[in-house]
């Protein structure tokens, strides 16, 4: 009669933990300009750490003092709302083979967010 009573207890218990344990991972709907949000900050992202990776570009962040891969580091730490600013200037800028003043005041820009968030 006592172990069936014990038993009887530690089952209830272990059924209050049970019923009573809330779900740590919940489930939402993502609605499409959400989704499609994420998509353009990640190809935002893409296209800075790609402006980076320029020859010319690593060469005058080089020169400036900061490496490359502290520099992506650093790029990937930034806000979505950063990253976006960031890939505007570099749509803005000229095609060509050389750097003009545009490019180089971005490049500073980079460098500059890139000190700040250190």
């Amino acid at each position: 009669m006592k172990k069936t009573s014990v038993r009887f207890v530690q089952t209830a218990l272990l059924a209050l933990a049970v019923g009573f344990h809330t779900p740590l991972v919940r489930a939402e709907l993502v609605t499409t300009p959400e989704a499609a949000s994420q998509e353009s900050a990640d190809a935002e992202r893409a296209k800075v750490q790609h402006f980076l990776e320029q020859a010319t570009v690593k060469d005058r962040l080089q020169a400036m003092g900061v490496g490359g891969v502290f520099a992506a580091q650093r790029v990937a730490a930034l806000d979505q709302q950063e990253i976006h600013a960031l890939a505007q200037r570099i749509d803005a800028m000229p095609a060509g083979g050389n750097i003009t003043t545009t490019e180089w005041i971005l490049i500073v820009l980079v460098a500059i967010l890139i000190v700040i968030l250190v």
